[in-house]
């Protein structure tokens, strides 16, 4: 029999209108993770960077411009909502299949699948490079790269999403909107090469699992911060005494407050944006080895390629160096 889970509408409400790491940090991970590839695949995917990086915010899009309701719980999965005990390692189904066995579609639909998700289109991408279907290929690729930067925000995968249930609401976009915008171009993004990952549905698990563990840390250092605060201390006002917030309606906090807890992070946010770019360059070369590594050069025309040698290697030198900014990053929040 399915497992359904009747959970209270005000533990859900607002799931869907959370964004994951904001524009900023999608298309970082992204654009990296292109240099963090072998030589058989980075000067096709270097062709196509512009899109790569673009491409990265799409899969929002579809939640927020077209209202893709099969395109919502894809970015998160709430493991406390799947029963007593689903966050200890192992207690959740590996595959999609598996949890199709045991859950409800309601129940994965509100608590989100995207571990599951994550491998099913590892698996559409491997399929893409097997026959050589080149916008296949760069979609589901950018795609990827999306969902496993979510797979890298803590609260992504924590019923707490937003700290509404902890008087911390706004506390999601400022880890991941606010805080890498301010501080990300002094970040180290430089990975190392990528590496074959033998079992994608163990790596995808363990990856959920080191991410969940953080989410308490980083509510945690956030209450103890703004304990007995005064909220215009801790959030930038308007000019009529309410507090401000961007064009998604995200609460704004003051430079002051965001450098504090920048701080007390330790360097968090940095380490797990590092993580995503290495994880996001890892699944896209096993795609392509499972596919029996086929040759990319024949994609595009000899001349693209020829053309974009230079900048490949001047734009590979920079990001040994740690640095992706030879581009404009959308930002979302005031300065």
């Amino acid at each position: 029999m399915k497992k359904t889970l009747l959970v209270p509408a005000f533990l859900l409400a607002g799931i869907s209108f959370v964004f994951a790491w904001g524009a900023w940090g999608h298309q970082h991970i992204n654009r990296a993770a292109v240099f963090a590839l072998p030589d058989g695949m980075r000067p096709f995917f270097y062709n196509h960077i512009d899109f790569i990086t673009e491409e990265s915010v799409i899969p929002d899009q579809r939640k927020y411009t077209i209202n893709d309701r099969a395109e919502f719980p894809r970015h998160y999965i709430n493991m406390e909502t799947y029963g007593e005990g689903a966050e200890q390692e192992g207690k959740l189904p590996q595959t999609m299949q598996e949890a199709k066995a045991l859950f409800a579609d309601t129940l994965m639909y509100k608590a989100g699948i995207l571990p599951w998700y994550i491998q099913e289109v590892e698996e559409k991408l491997t399929k893409a490079f097997k026959a050589g279907r080149k916008s296949e290929i760069l979609f589901l690729a950018a795609d990827l790269g999306h969902y496993i930067g979510d797979a890298h925000m803590p609260l992504h995968t924590a019923l707490n999403h937003n700290g509404q249930l902890t008087g911390q609401k706004g506390i999601h976009a400022f880890w991941e909107g606010q805080l890498p915008e301010m501080f990300g171009e002094g970040y180290n993004l430089f990975t190392g090469e990528a590496k074959y990952i033998p079992d994608i549905p163990v790596e995808t698990w363990r990856m959920i699992y080191t991410t969940h563990r953080l989410a308490d840390t980083l509510l945690a250092i956030d209450r103890d911060l703004s304990a007995g605060m005064p909220k215009e201390k801790i959030f930038r006002m308007d000019s009529s005494g309410q507090i401000l917030t961007n064009a998604f309606g995200d609460l704004v906090h003051t430079q002051e407050y965001a450098k504090k807890y920048h701080e007390h992070l330790h360097g968090m946010i940095e380490q797990q944006l590092r993580k995503a770019i290495a994880e996001t360059a890892d699944y896209w070369y096993t795609a392509w080895v499972n596919a029996g590594k086929p040759d990319l050069s024949g994609l595009d025309p000899a001349a693209l390629t020829e053309r974009n040698k230079n900048n490949l290697k001047k734009d590979l030198r920079h990001w040994q160096g740690g640095k992706v900014d030879l581009f404009k990053a959308n930002k979302e929040f005031p300065l």
